[in-house]
């Protein structure tokens, strides 16, 4: 059942579940907003804008819509969308939560049958098996992955890829691989390249390192015909992890950026990587 927010906090959206707002702790259990709610609706909202655009446009292509959210967690991202646009649309179009943690697909679970969200399934997958999993379609249209941490980011694309989903949006963190690697090789990189004294000292390792997985993810993605838009998902002043990969496949021709791809692995001494950043 639709329910009409109160009409003191013309934030809500009109339609908006309170329920599943106060269970993302956006609201209070009394039905209050603070300013630390006002911020999260804020961000909710902000992503949506960027999405919205993406669920019409495979809407109108395909009719039913099916979405994967990797690294779901307690399924924030997932239930929002639901929320705002697929509980209108009163079709088989479904959202699936991929999540590691039993306890949260649990909660997840629990909390769609009690909102009333049928369109919406929570598995307890890693990615390799939810690629091979039945429980899950042969091809997807949307793929999301919000704050995956790590190489969390790069198994979504690979399943991305494996499932030849229409659209990718990924908001990375915590990328610590690719620095590692740069640690590591920096010694022997030193000698060979000046350049190479834009990582020299560890807070640039660390920074660089984050900017290149971005880089070298971009890379990857267009070295398989997708079209790729970074942008700033928030300000600076809500947090420091928000960058925002939005991917569109549109068989583009893949052999520039597959070529740009190794020439950076190479570049910055990252050639034991390149498992991670595939382009076959």
């Amino acid at each position: 059942m639709k329910k009409t927010p109160p009409p003191e906090y013309p934030e809500i959206r009109a339609g908006q579940s309170v329920e599943l707002l106060k269970a993302l702790h956006i609201l209070t259990r009394d039905g209050k907003m603070n300013q630390d709610s006002r911020r999260k609706l804020k961000q909710v909202y902000h992503l949506y804008q960027f999405i919205e655009p993406l669920l019409l446009e495979a809407k109108k292509e395909k009719g039913a819509l099916t979405l994967v959210d990797h690294g779901a967690g307690k399924s924030y991202l997932g239930f929002i969308l639901y929320d705002l646009f697929f509980k209108a649309l009163n079709d088989a179009s479904h959202i699936y939560g991929i999540e590691t943690r039993e306890e949260l697909v649990t909660h997840s679970r629990e909390l769609a049958q009690q909102l009333g969200f049928g369109g919406m399934s929570f598995l307890n997958l890693s990615v390799a098996e939810s690629i091979v999993s039945d429980k899950l379609p042969a091809k997807v249209d949307v793929v999301t992955a919000l704050h995956a941490c790590n190489t969390a980011t790069d198994d979504a694309i690979h399943f991305a890829l494996k499932k030849q989903a229409q659209f990718i949006v990924l908001v990375p963190c915590c990328q610590a691989e690719v620095a590692a690697v740069l640690r590591k090789n920096k010694g022997k990189q030193l000698a060979k390249d000046a350049l190479i004294e834009l990582w020299r000292h560890p807070i640039h390792t660390r920074e660089f390192g984050s900017h290149l997985t971005n880089v070298l993810r971009c890379l990857q993605l267009e070295a398989h015909g997708y079209q790729v838009t970074v942008t700033e998902l928030v300000g600076w002043e809500h947090s420091m992890k928000n960058e925002l990969i939005i991917a569109q496949y549109k068989n583009l021709p893949r052999q520039r950026a597959a070529e740009r791809l190794q020439e950076v692995l190479h570049s910055v001494g990252l050639e034991e990587m390149q498992h991670r950043f595939f382009t076959e």
